[in-house]
């Protein structure tokens, strides 16, 4: 026992699951720590608030970092380091969605340093910790000082057998037709991150609308929470203009920028907004002296006033187009020409070049996670340059938000990519986003479709995405389909929805605002569905299908099954068999523990060729069938020929020709390739050998029909 031990604990359920959320034990100094616990789950999360503004900054400095500690399932590292290092892809992800989950609830001019770090503690096979997590970091938030105020709760959805399930276990999302985390208030949703199996829009609206229970049941216990223990709140004064200055800059605006705003290209429009914001910052100062720090605000304020209200009460955007225009696309296919498959996708001023490129089996990413090890067939990478908007950095790999991106388009994907075992091929597809004004990320999710198709992947349908936004004023809304860089900051909702003409295979939402119902969203589904058809439709009049075959630069994969029992046999004693066969041929060799066995092959010749040896070495010798055989070894009374790696049998002197042989040595030698058939097996198991019959007299070759045929899967 802890002495001063000032817990208090909330139990409920969410879900129809035990919770329960705990503080004052653990973790005291911080500003608010909680510990939640469903099950053998028990998630950690703290949040601090610095003791200063960060000064000359125009951001709200939020830090999200969450960990999953391997100790959590009784584990230690792999590999040469038994530390855990760097953020894995998958810890970083769910630091983004908690991020995405609070960040919109704090007030926008807040600069306190806020720093969230959460661990999880212990972790079980059936309640997964990223919507615990969301939920425990919430907690921690709502009962520290932080200006944080309503409670966020986490939840998700999965399809089983056409029913909705929430917060089902580990074994049953494998199972489910959907994946789906969505958090908000108890008034409405904040955040969505979504993959499913090409669900409709009216399917993912109902989940989106009956997770809102568990979300609610969530706040609520965070609610008791806080009543039992929380500290005295920041205050955060609110923004207050000079009612003068803002009126005069909004006249001025609405007179001058409409003018300015014709040129389409993005950096140019740029500079002419930043050109317009220092002449107009220069022209208020002289007229008003002493508020150089409230102008600058004032500016940027009313210019987004300016965009929004020119969108809800015109319908006129600010490239000029209306609300339901997409941007002129533009669709290559096959531009490199030493790649498997390369797409080249342009959306207005934001292109994506997406290369594929095929590997055998064993080129997998092997991921180690709580759950366990499994190993990545279908990868998706997503790299954002500086030269993409113009501008210079230092390139440090990729951040947070490539890693986002690039999860965003692999999931999108992933439905659609062929099973394993009808085509067992590693696949990597690596995005470069090559210029960039809005949803990059969706955009390469096009061009990866077509980099795929070009390749020869034989994907079940074709994938598109788009990114919608929507401005709201008053009961008035206008959805934006295609929105640009200018319109998502300017926004009060950014979703991006990917999938086939059937369905929705992938769906990120971020809501900035309270009051988006159901009809909204169902409406804004459903107009990204219409310009995802028009999208789809633009891709398939290029390259209407996979192409026929895999690219001919591509490896060739061989697949065979075997008998469990024979493994030991072609692997042969310390690899022996396994190696001579890659040394022989130049093939890569995958064995699974059920008998399948891969062959990754640089052509279809020496595929074969293994395929060969590995079929003679695991079939049953046959009585009179005709092998290939090496000569091994010479005696007086005949030859030993190796007609397997491993299986060698006694070709008799009686039985080295048609005609009588004196001497076998007059007649082969060691390393000659020859042609023999087994003759009946002998009481101890003992292969004996024949070449009578398979011998021309005048050519000493063997007949052409007595070759042996062997057929496999060649892809």
């Amino acid at each position: 026992m802890i002495e001063n031990d000032e817990r208090r604990t909330v139990r409920g359920t969410i879900a129809g699951k035990p919770v329960s959320f705990e503080t004052g034990h653990l973790a005291k100094q911080a500003g608010g720590a909680v510990l939640v616990t469903m099950g053998g789950t028990v998630i950690l999360a703290t949040a601090t608030v610095s003791s200063s503004k960060k000064e000359g900054i125009d951001f709200f400095p939020l830090t999200v970092d969450y960990f999953e500690k391997l100790y959590a399932a009784g584990k230690i590292p792999g590999g040469f380091y038994k530390r855990e290092g760097r953020p894995s892809e998958r810890e970083i992800l769910r630091s983004r969605l908690i991020d995405r989950s609070i960040r919109p609830l704090f007030p926008k001019h807040f600069r306190q340093e806020v720093q969230v770090i959460v661990y999880v503690l212990s972790a079980d096979d059936e309640n997964l910790p990223d919507v615990l997590a969301i939920n425990a970091v919430s907690a921690a938030l709502i009962i520290s000082n932080a200006p944080f105020v309503d409670a966020v709760g986490a939840a998700r959805v999965g399809k089983i057998d056409g029913q909705l399930v929430f917060n089902p276990t580990t074994p049953a999302m494998d199972k489910s037709d959907l994946d789906l985390v969505v958090s908000g208030t108890a008034d409405g949703i904040l955040m969505v991150e979504s993959g499913s199996r090409e669900i409709s829009e009216t399917e993912m609206v109902e989940a989106l609308v009956r997770s809102q229970e568990p979300i609610r049941e969530a706040c609520a216990l965070q609610e008791e929470l806080r009543k039992m223990t929380s500290k005295t709140k920041i205050v955060v004064p609110e923004l207050v203009f000079d009612a003068v200055i803002q009126d005069k800059a909004r006249k001025l605006i609405g007179e001058r920028l409409p003018l300015l705003l014709k040129d389409e290209e993005k950096l140019k429009k740029e500079k002419i907004l930043d050109e317009f914001k220092s002449e107009l910052a220069v022209e208020l100062l002289e007229a008003h002296p002493d508020s150089a720090a409230a102008i600058g605000e004032v500016l940027d304020v009313e210019i987004k006033h300016f965009i929004r209200h020119r969108v809800i009460a015109e319908g006129l955007r600010i490239d000029g187009r209306t609300p339901e225009q997409v941007r002129p696309i533009g669709v290559e296919v096959g531009l490199l020409p030493m790649s498997h498959g390369s797409g080249l996708f342009s959306r207005g001023q934001t292109q994506v070049l997406s290369v594929a490129t095929l590997g055998g089996k064993s080129e997998g990413q092997l991921v180690e996670s709580l759950e366990d090890e499994v190993t990545k067939h279908y990868m998706h990478y997503y790299n954002f340059p500086p030269f993409s908007v113009g501008e210079t950095r230092p390139l440090r790999g990729p951040g947070r938000r490539e890693i986002g991106h690039g999860a965003l388009a692999e999931r999108a994907l992933l439905p659609v990519i062929p099973d394993e075992a009808d085509f067992p091929y590693a696949i990597r597809v690596v995005s470069e986003v090559l210029e960039s004004n809005g949803s990059t990320s969706q955009a390469s999710v096009c061009g990866s479709t077509l980099a795929l198709m070009d390749a020869g992947v034989p994907i079940k349908a074709p994938v598109a995405g788009i990114a919608m936004g929507l401005m709201k004023e008053g009961a008035t809304s206008v959805i934006l389909t295609d929105i640009q860089g200018a319109e998502d900051a300017n926004g009060d909702m950014d979703f991006k929805v990917a999938g086939t003409a059937k369905g929705i295979t992938a769906l990120q939402m971020d809501i900035k605002i309270h009051g988006v119902d159901s009809s909204l969203l169902s409406s804004a589904l459903d107009h990204a569905r219409t310009a995802r058809l028009f999208i789809l439709d633009k891709m398939l009049s290029v390259l209407p299908a996979p192409r026929g075959e895999v690219n001919p630069r591509a490896p060739r994969i061989f697949t065979m099954q075997i008998p469990q029992d024979k493994i030991g046999a072609l692997i042969g004693p310390g690899g022996k068999n396994i190696k001579k066969i890659i040394a022989e041929t130049g093939c890569d060799i995958d064995i699974e523990d059920d008998g399948s066995v891969y062959v990754t092959a640089p052509d279809g010749v020496r595929g074969q060729a293994a395929m060969d040896v590995i079929a003679a070495i695991t079939e049953d010798i046959v009585v009179g069938k005709v092998y290939t055989g090496k000569v091994t070894e010479i005696r007086d009374f005949g030859a030993f020929v190796e007609i397997a790696p491993g299986k060698s049998g006694l070709l008799h002197v009686s039985q080295v020709s048609d005609t009588y042989v004196k001497d076998v040595r007059t007649v082969l030698k060691v390393g000659d390739v020859i042609l023999v058939k087994t003759l009946p097996l002998k009481d101890d198991g003992k292969i004996s050998l024949t070449r009578k019959g398979l011998i021309t007299e005048d050519s000493g070759k063997a007949p052409e029909e007595s070759r042996p045929e062997r057929h496999h899967g060649d892809r």
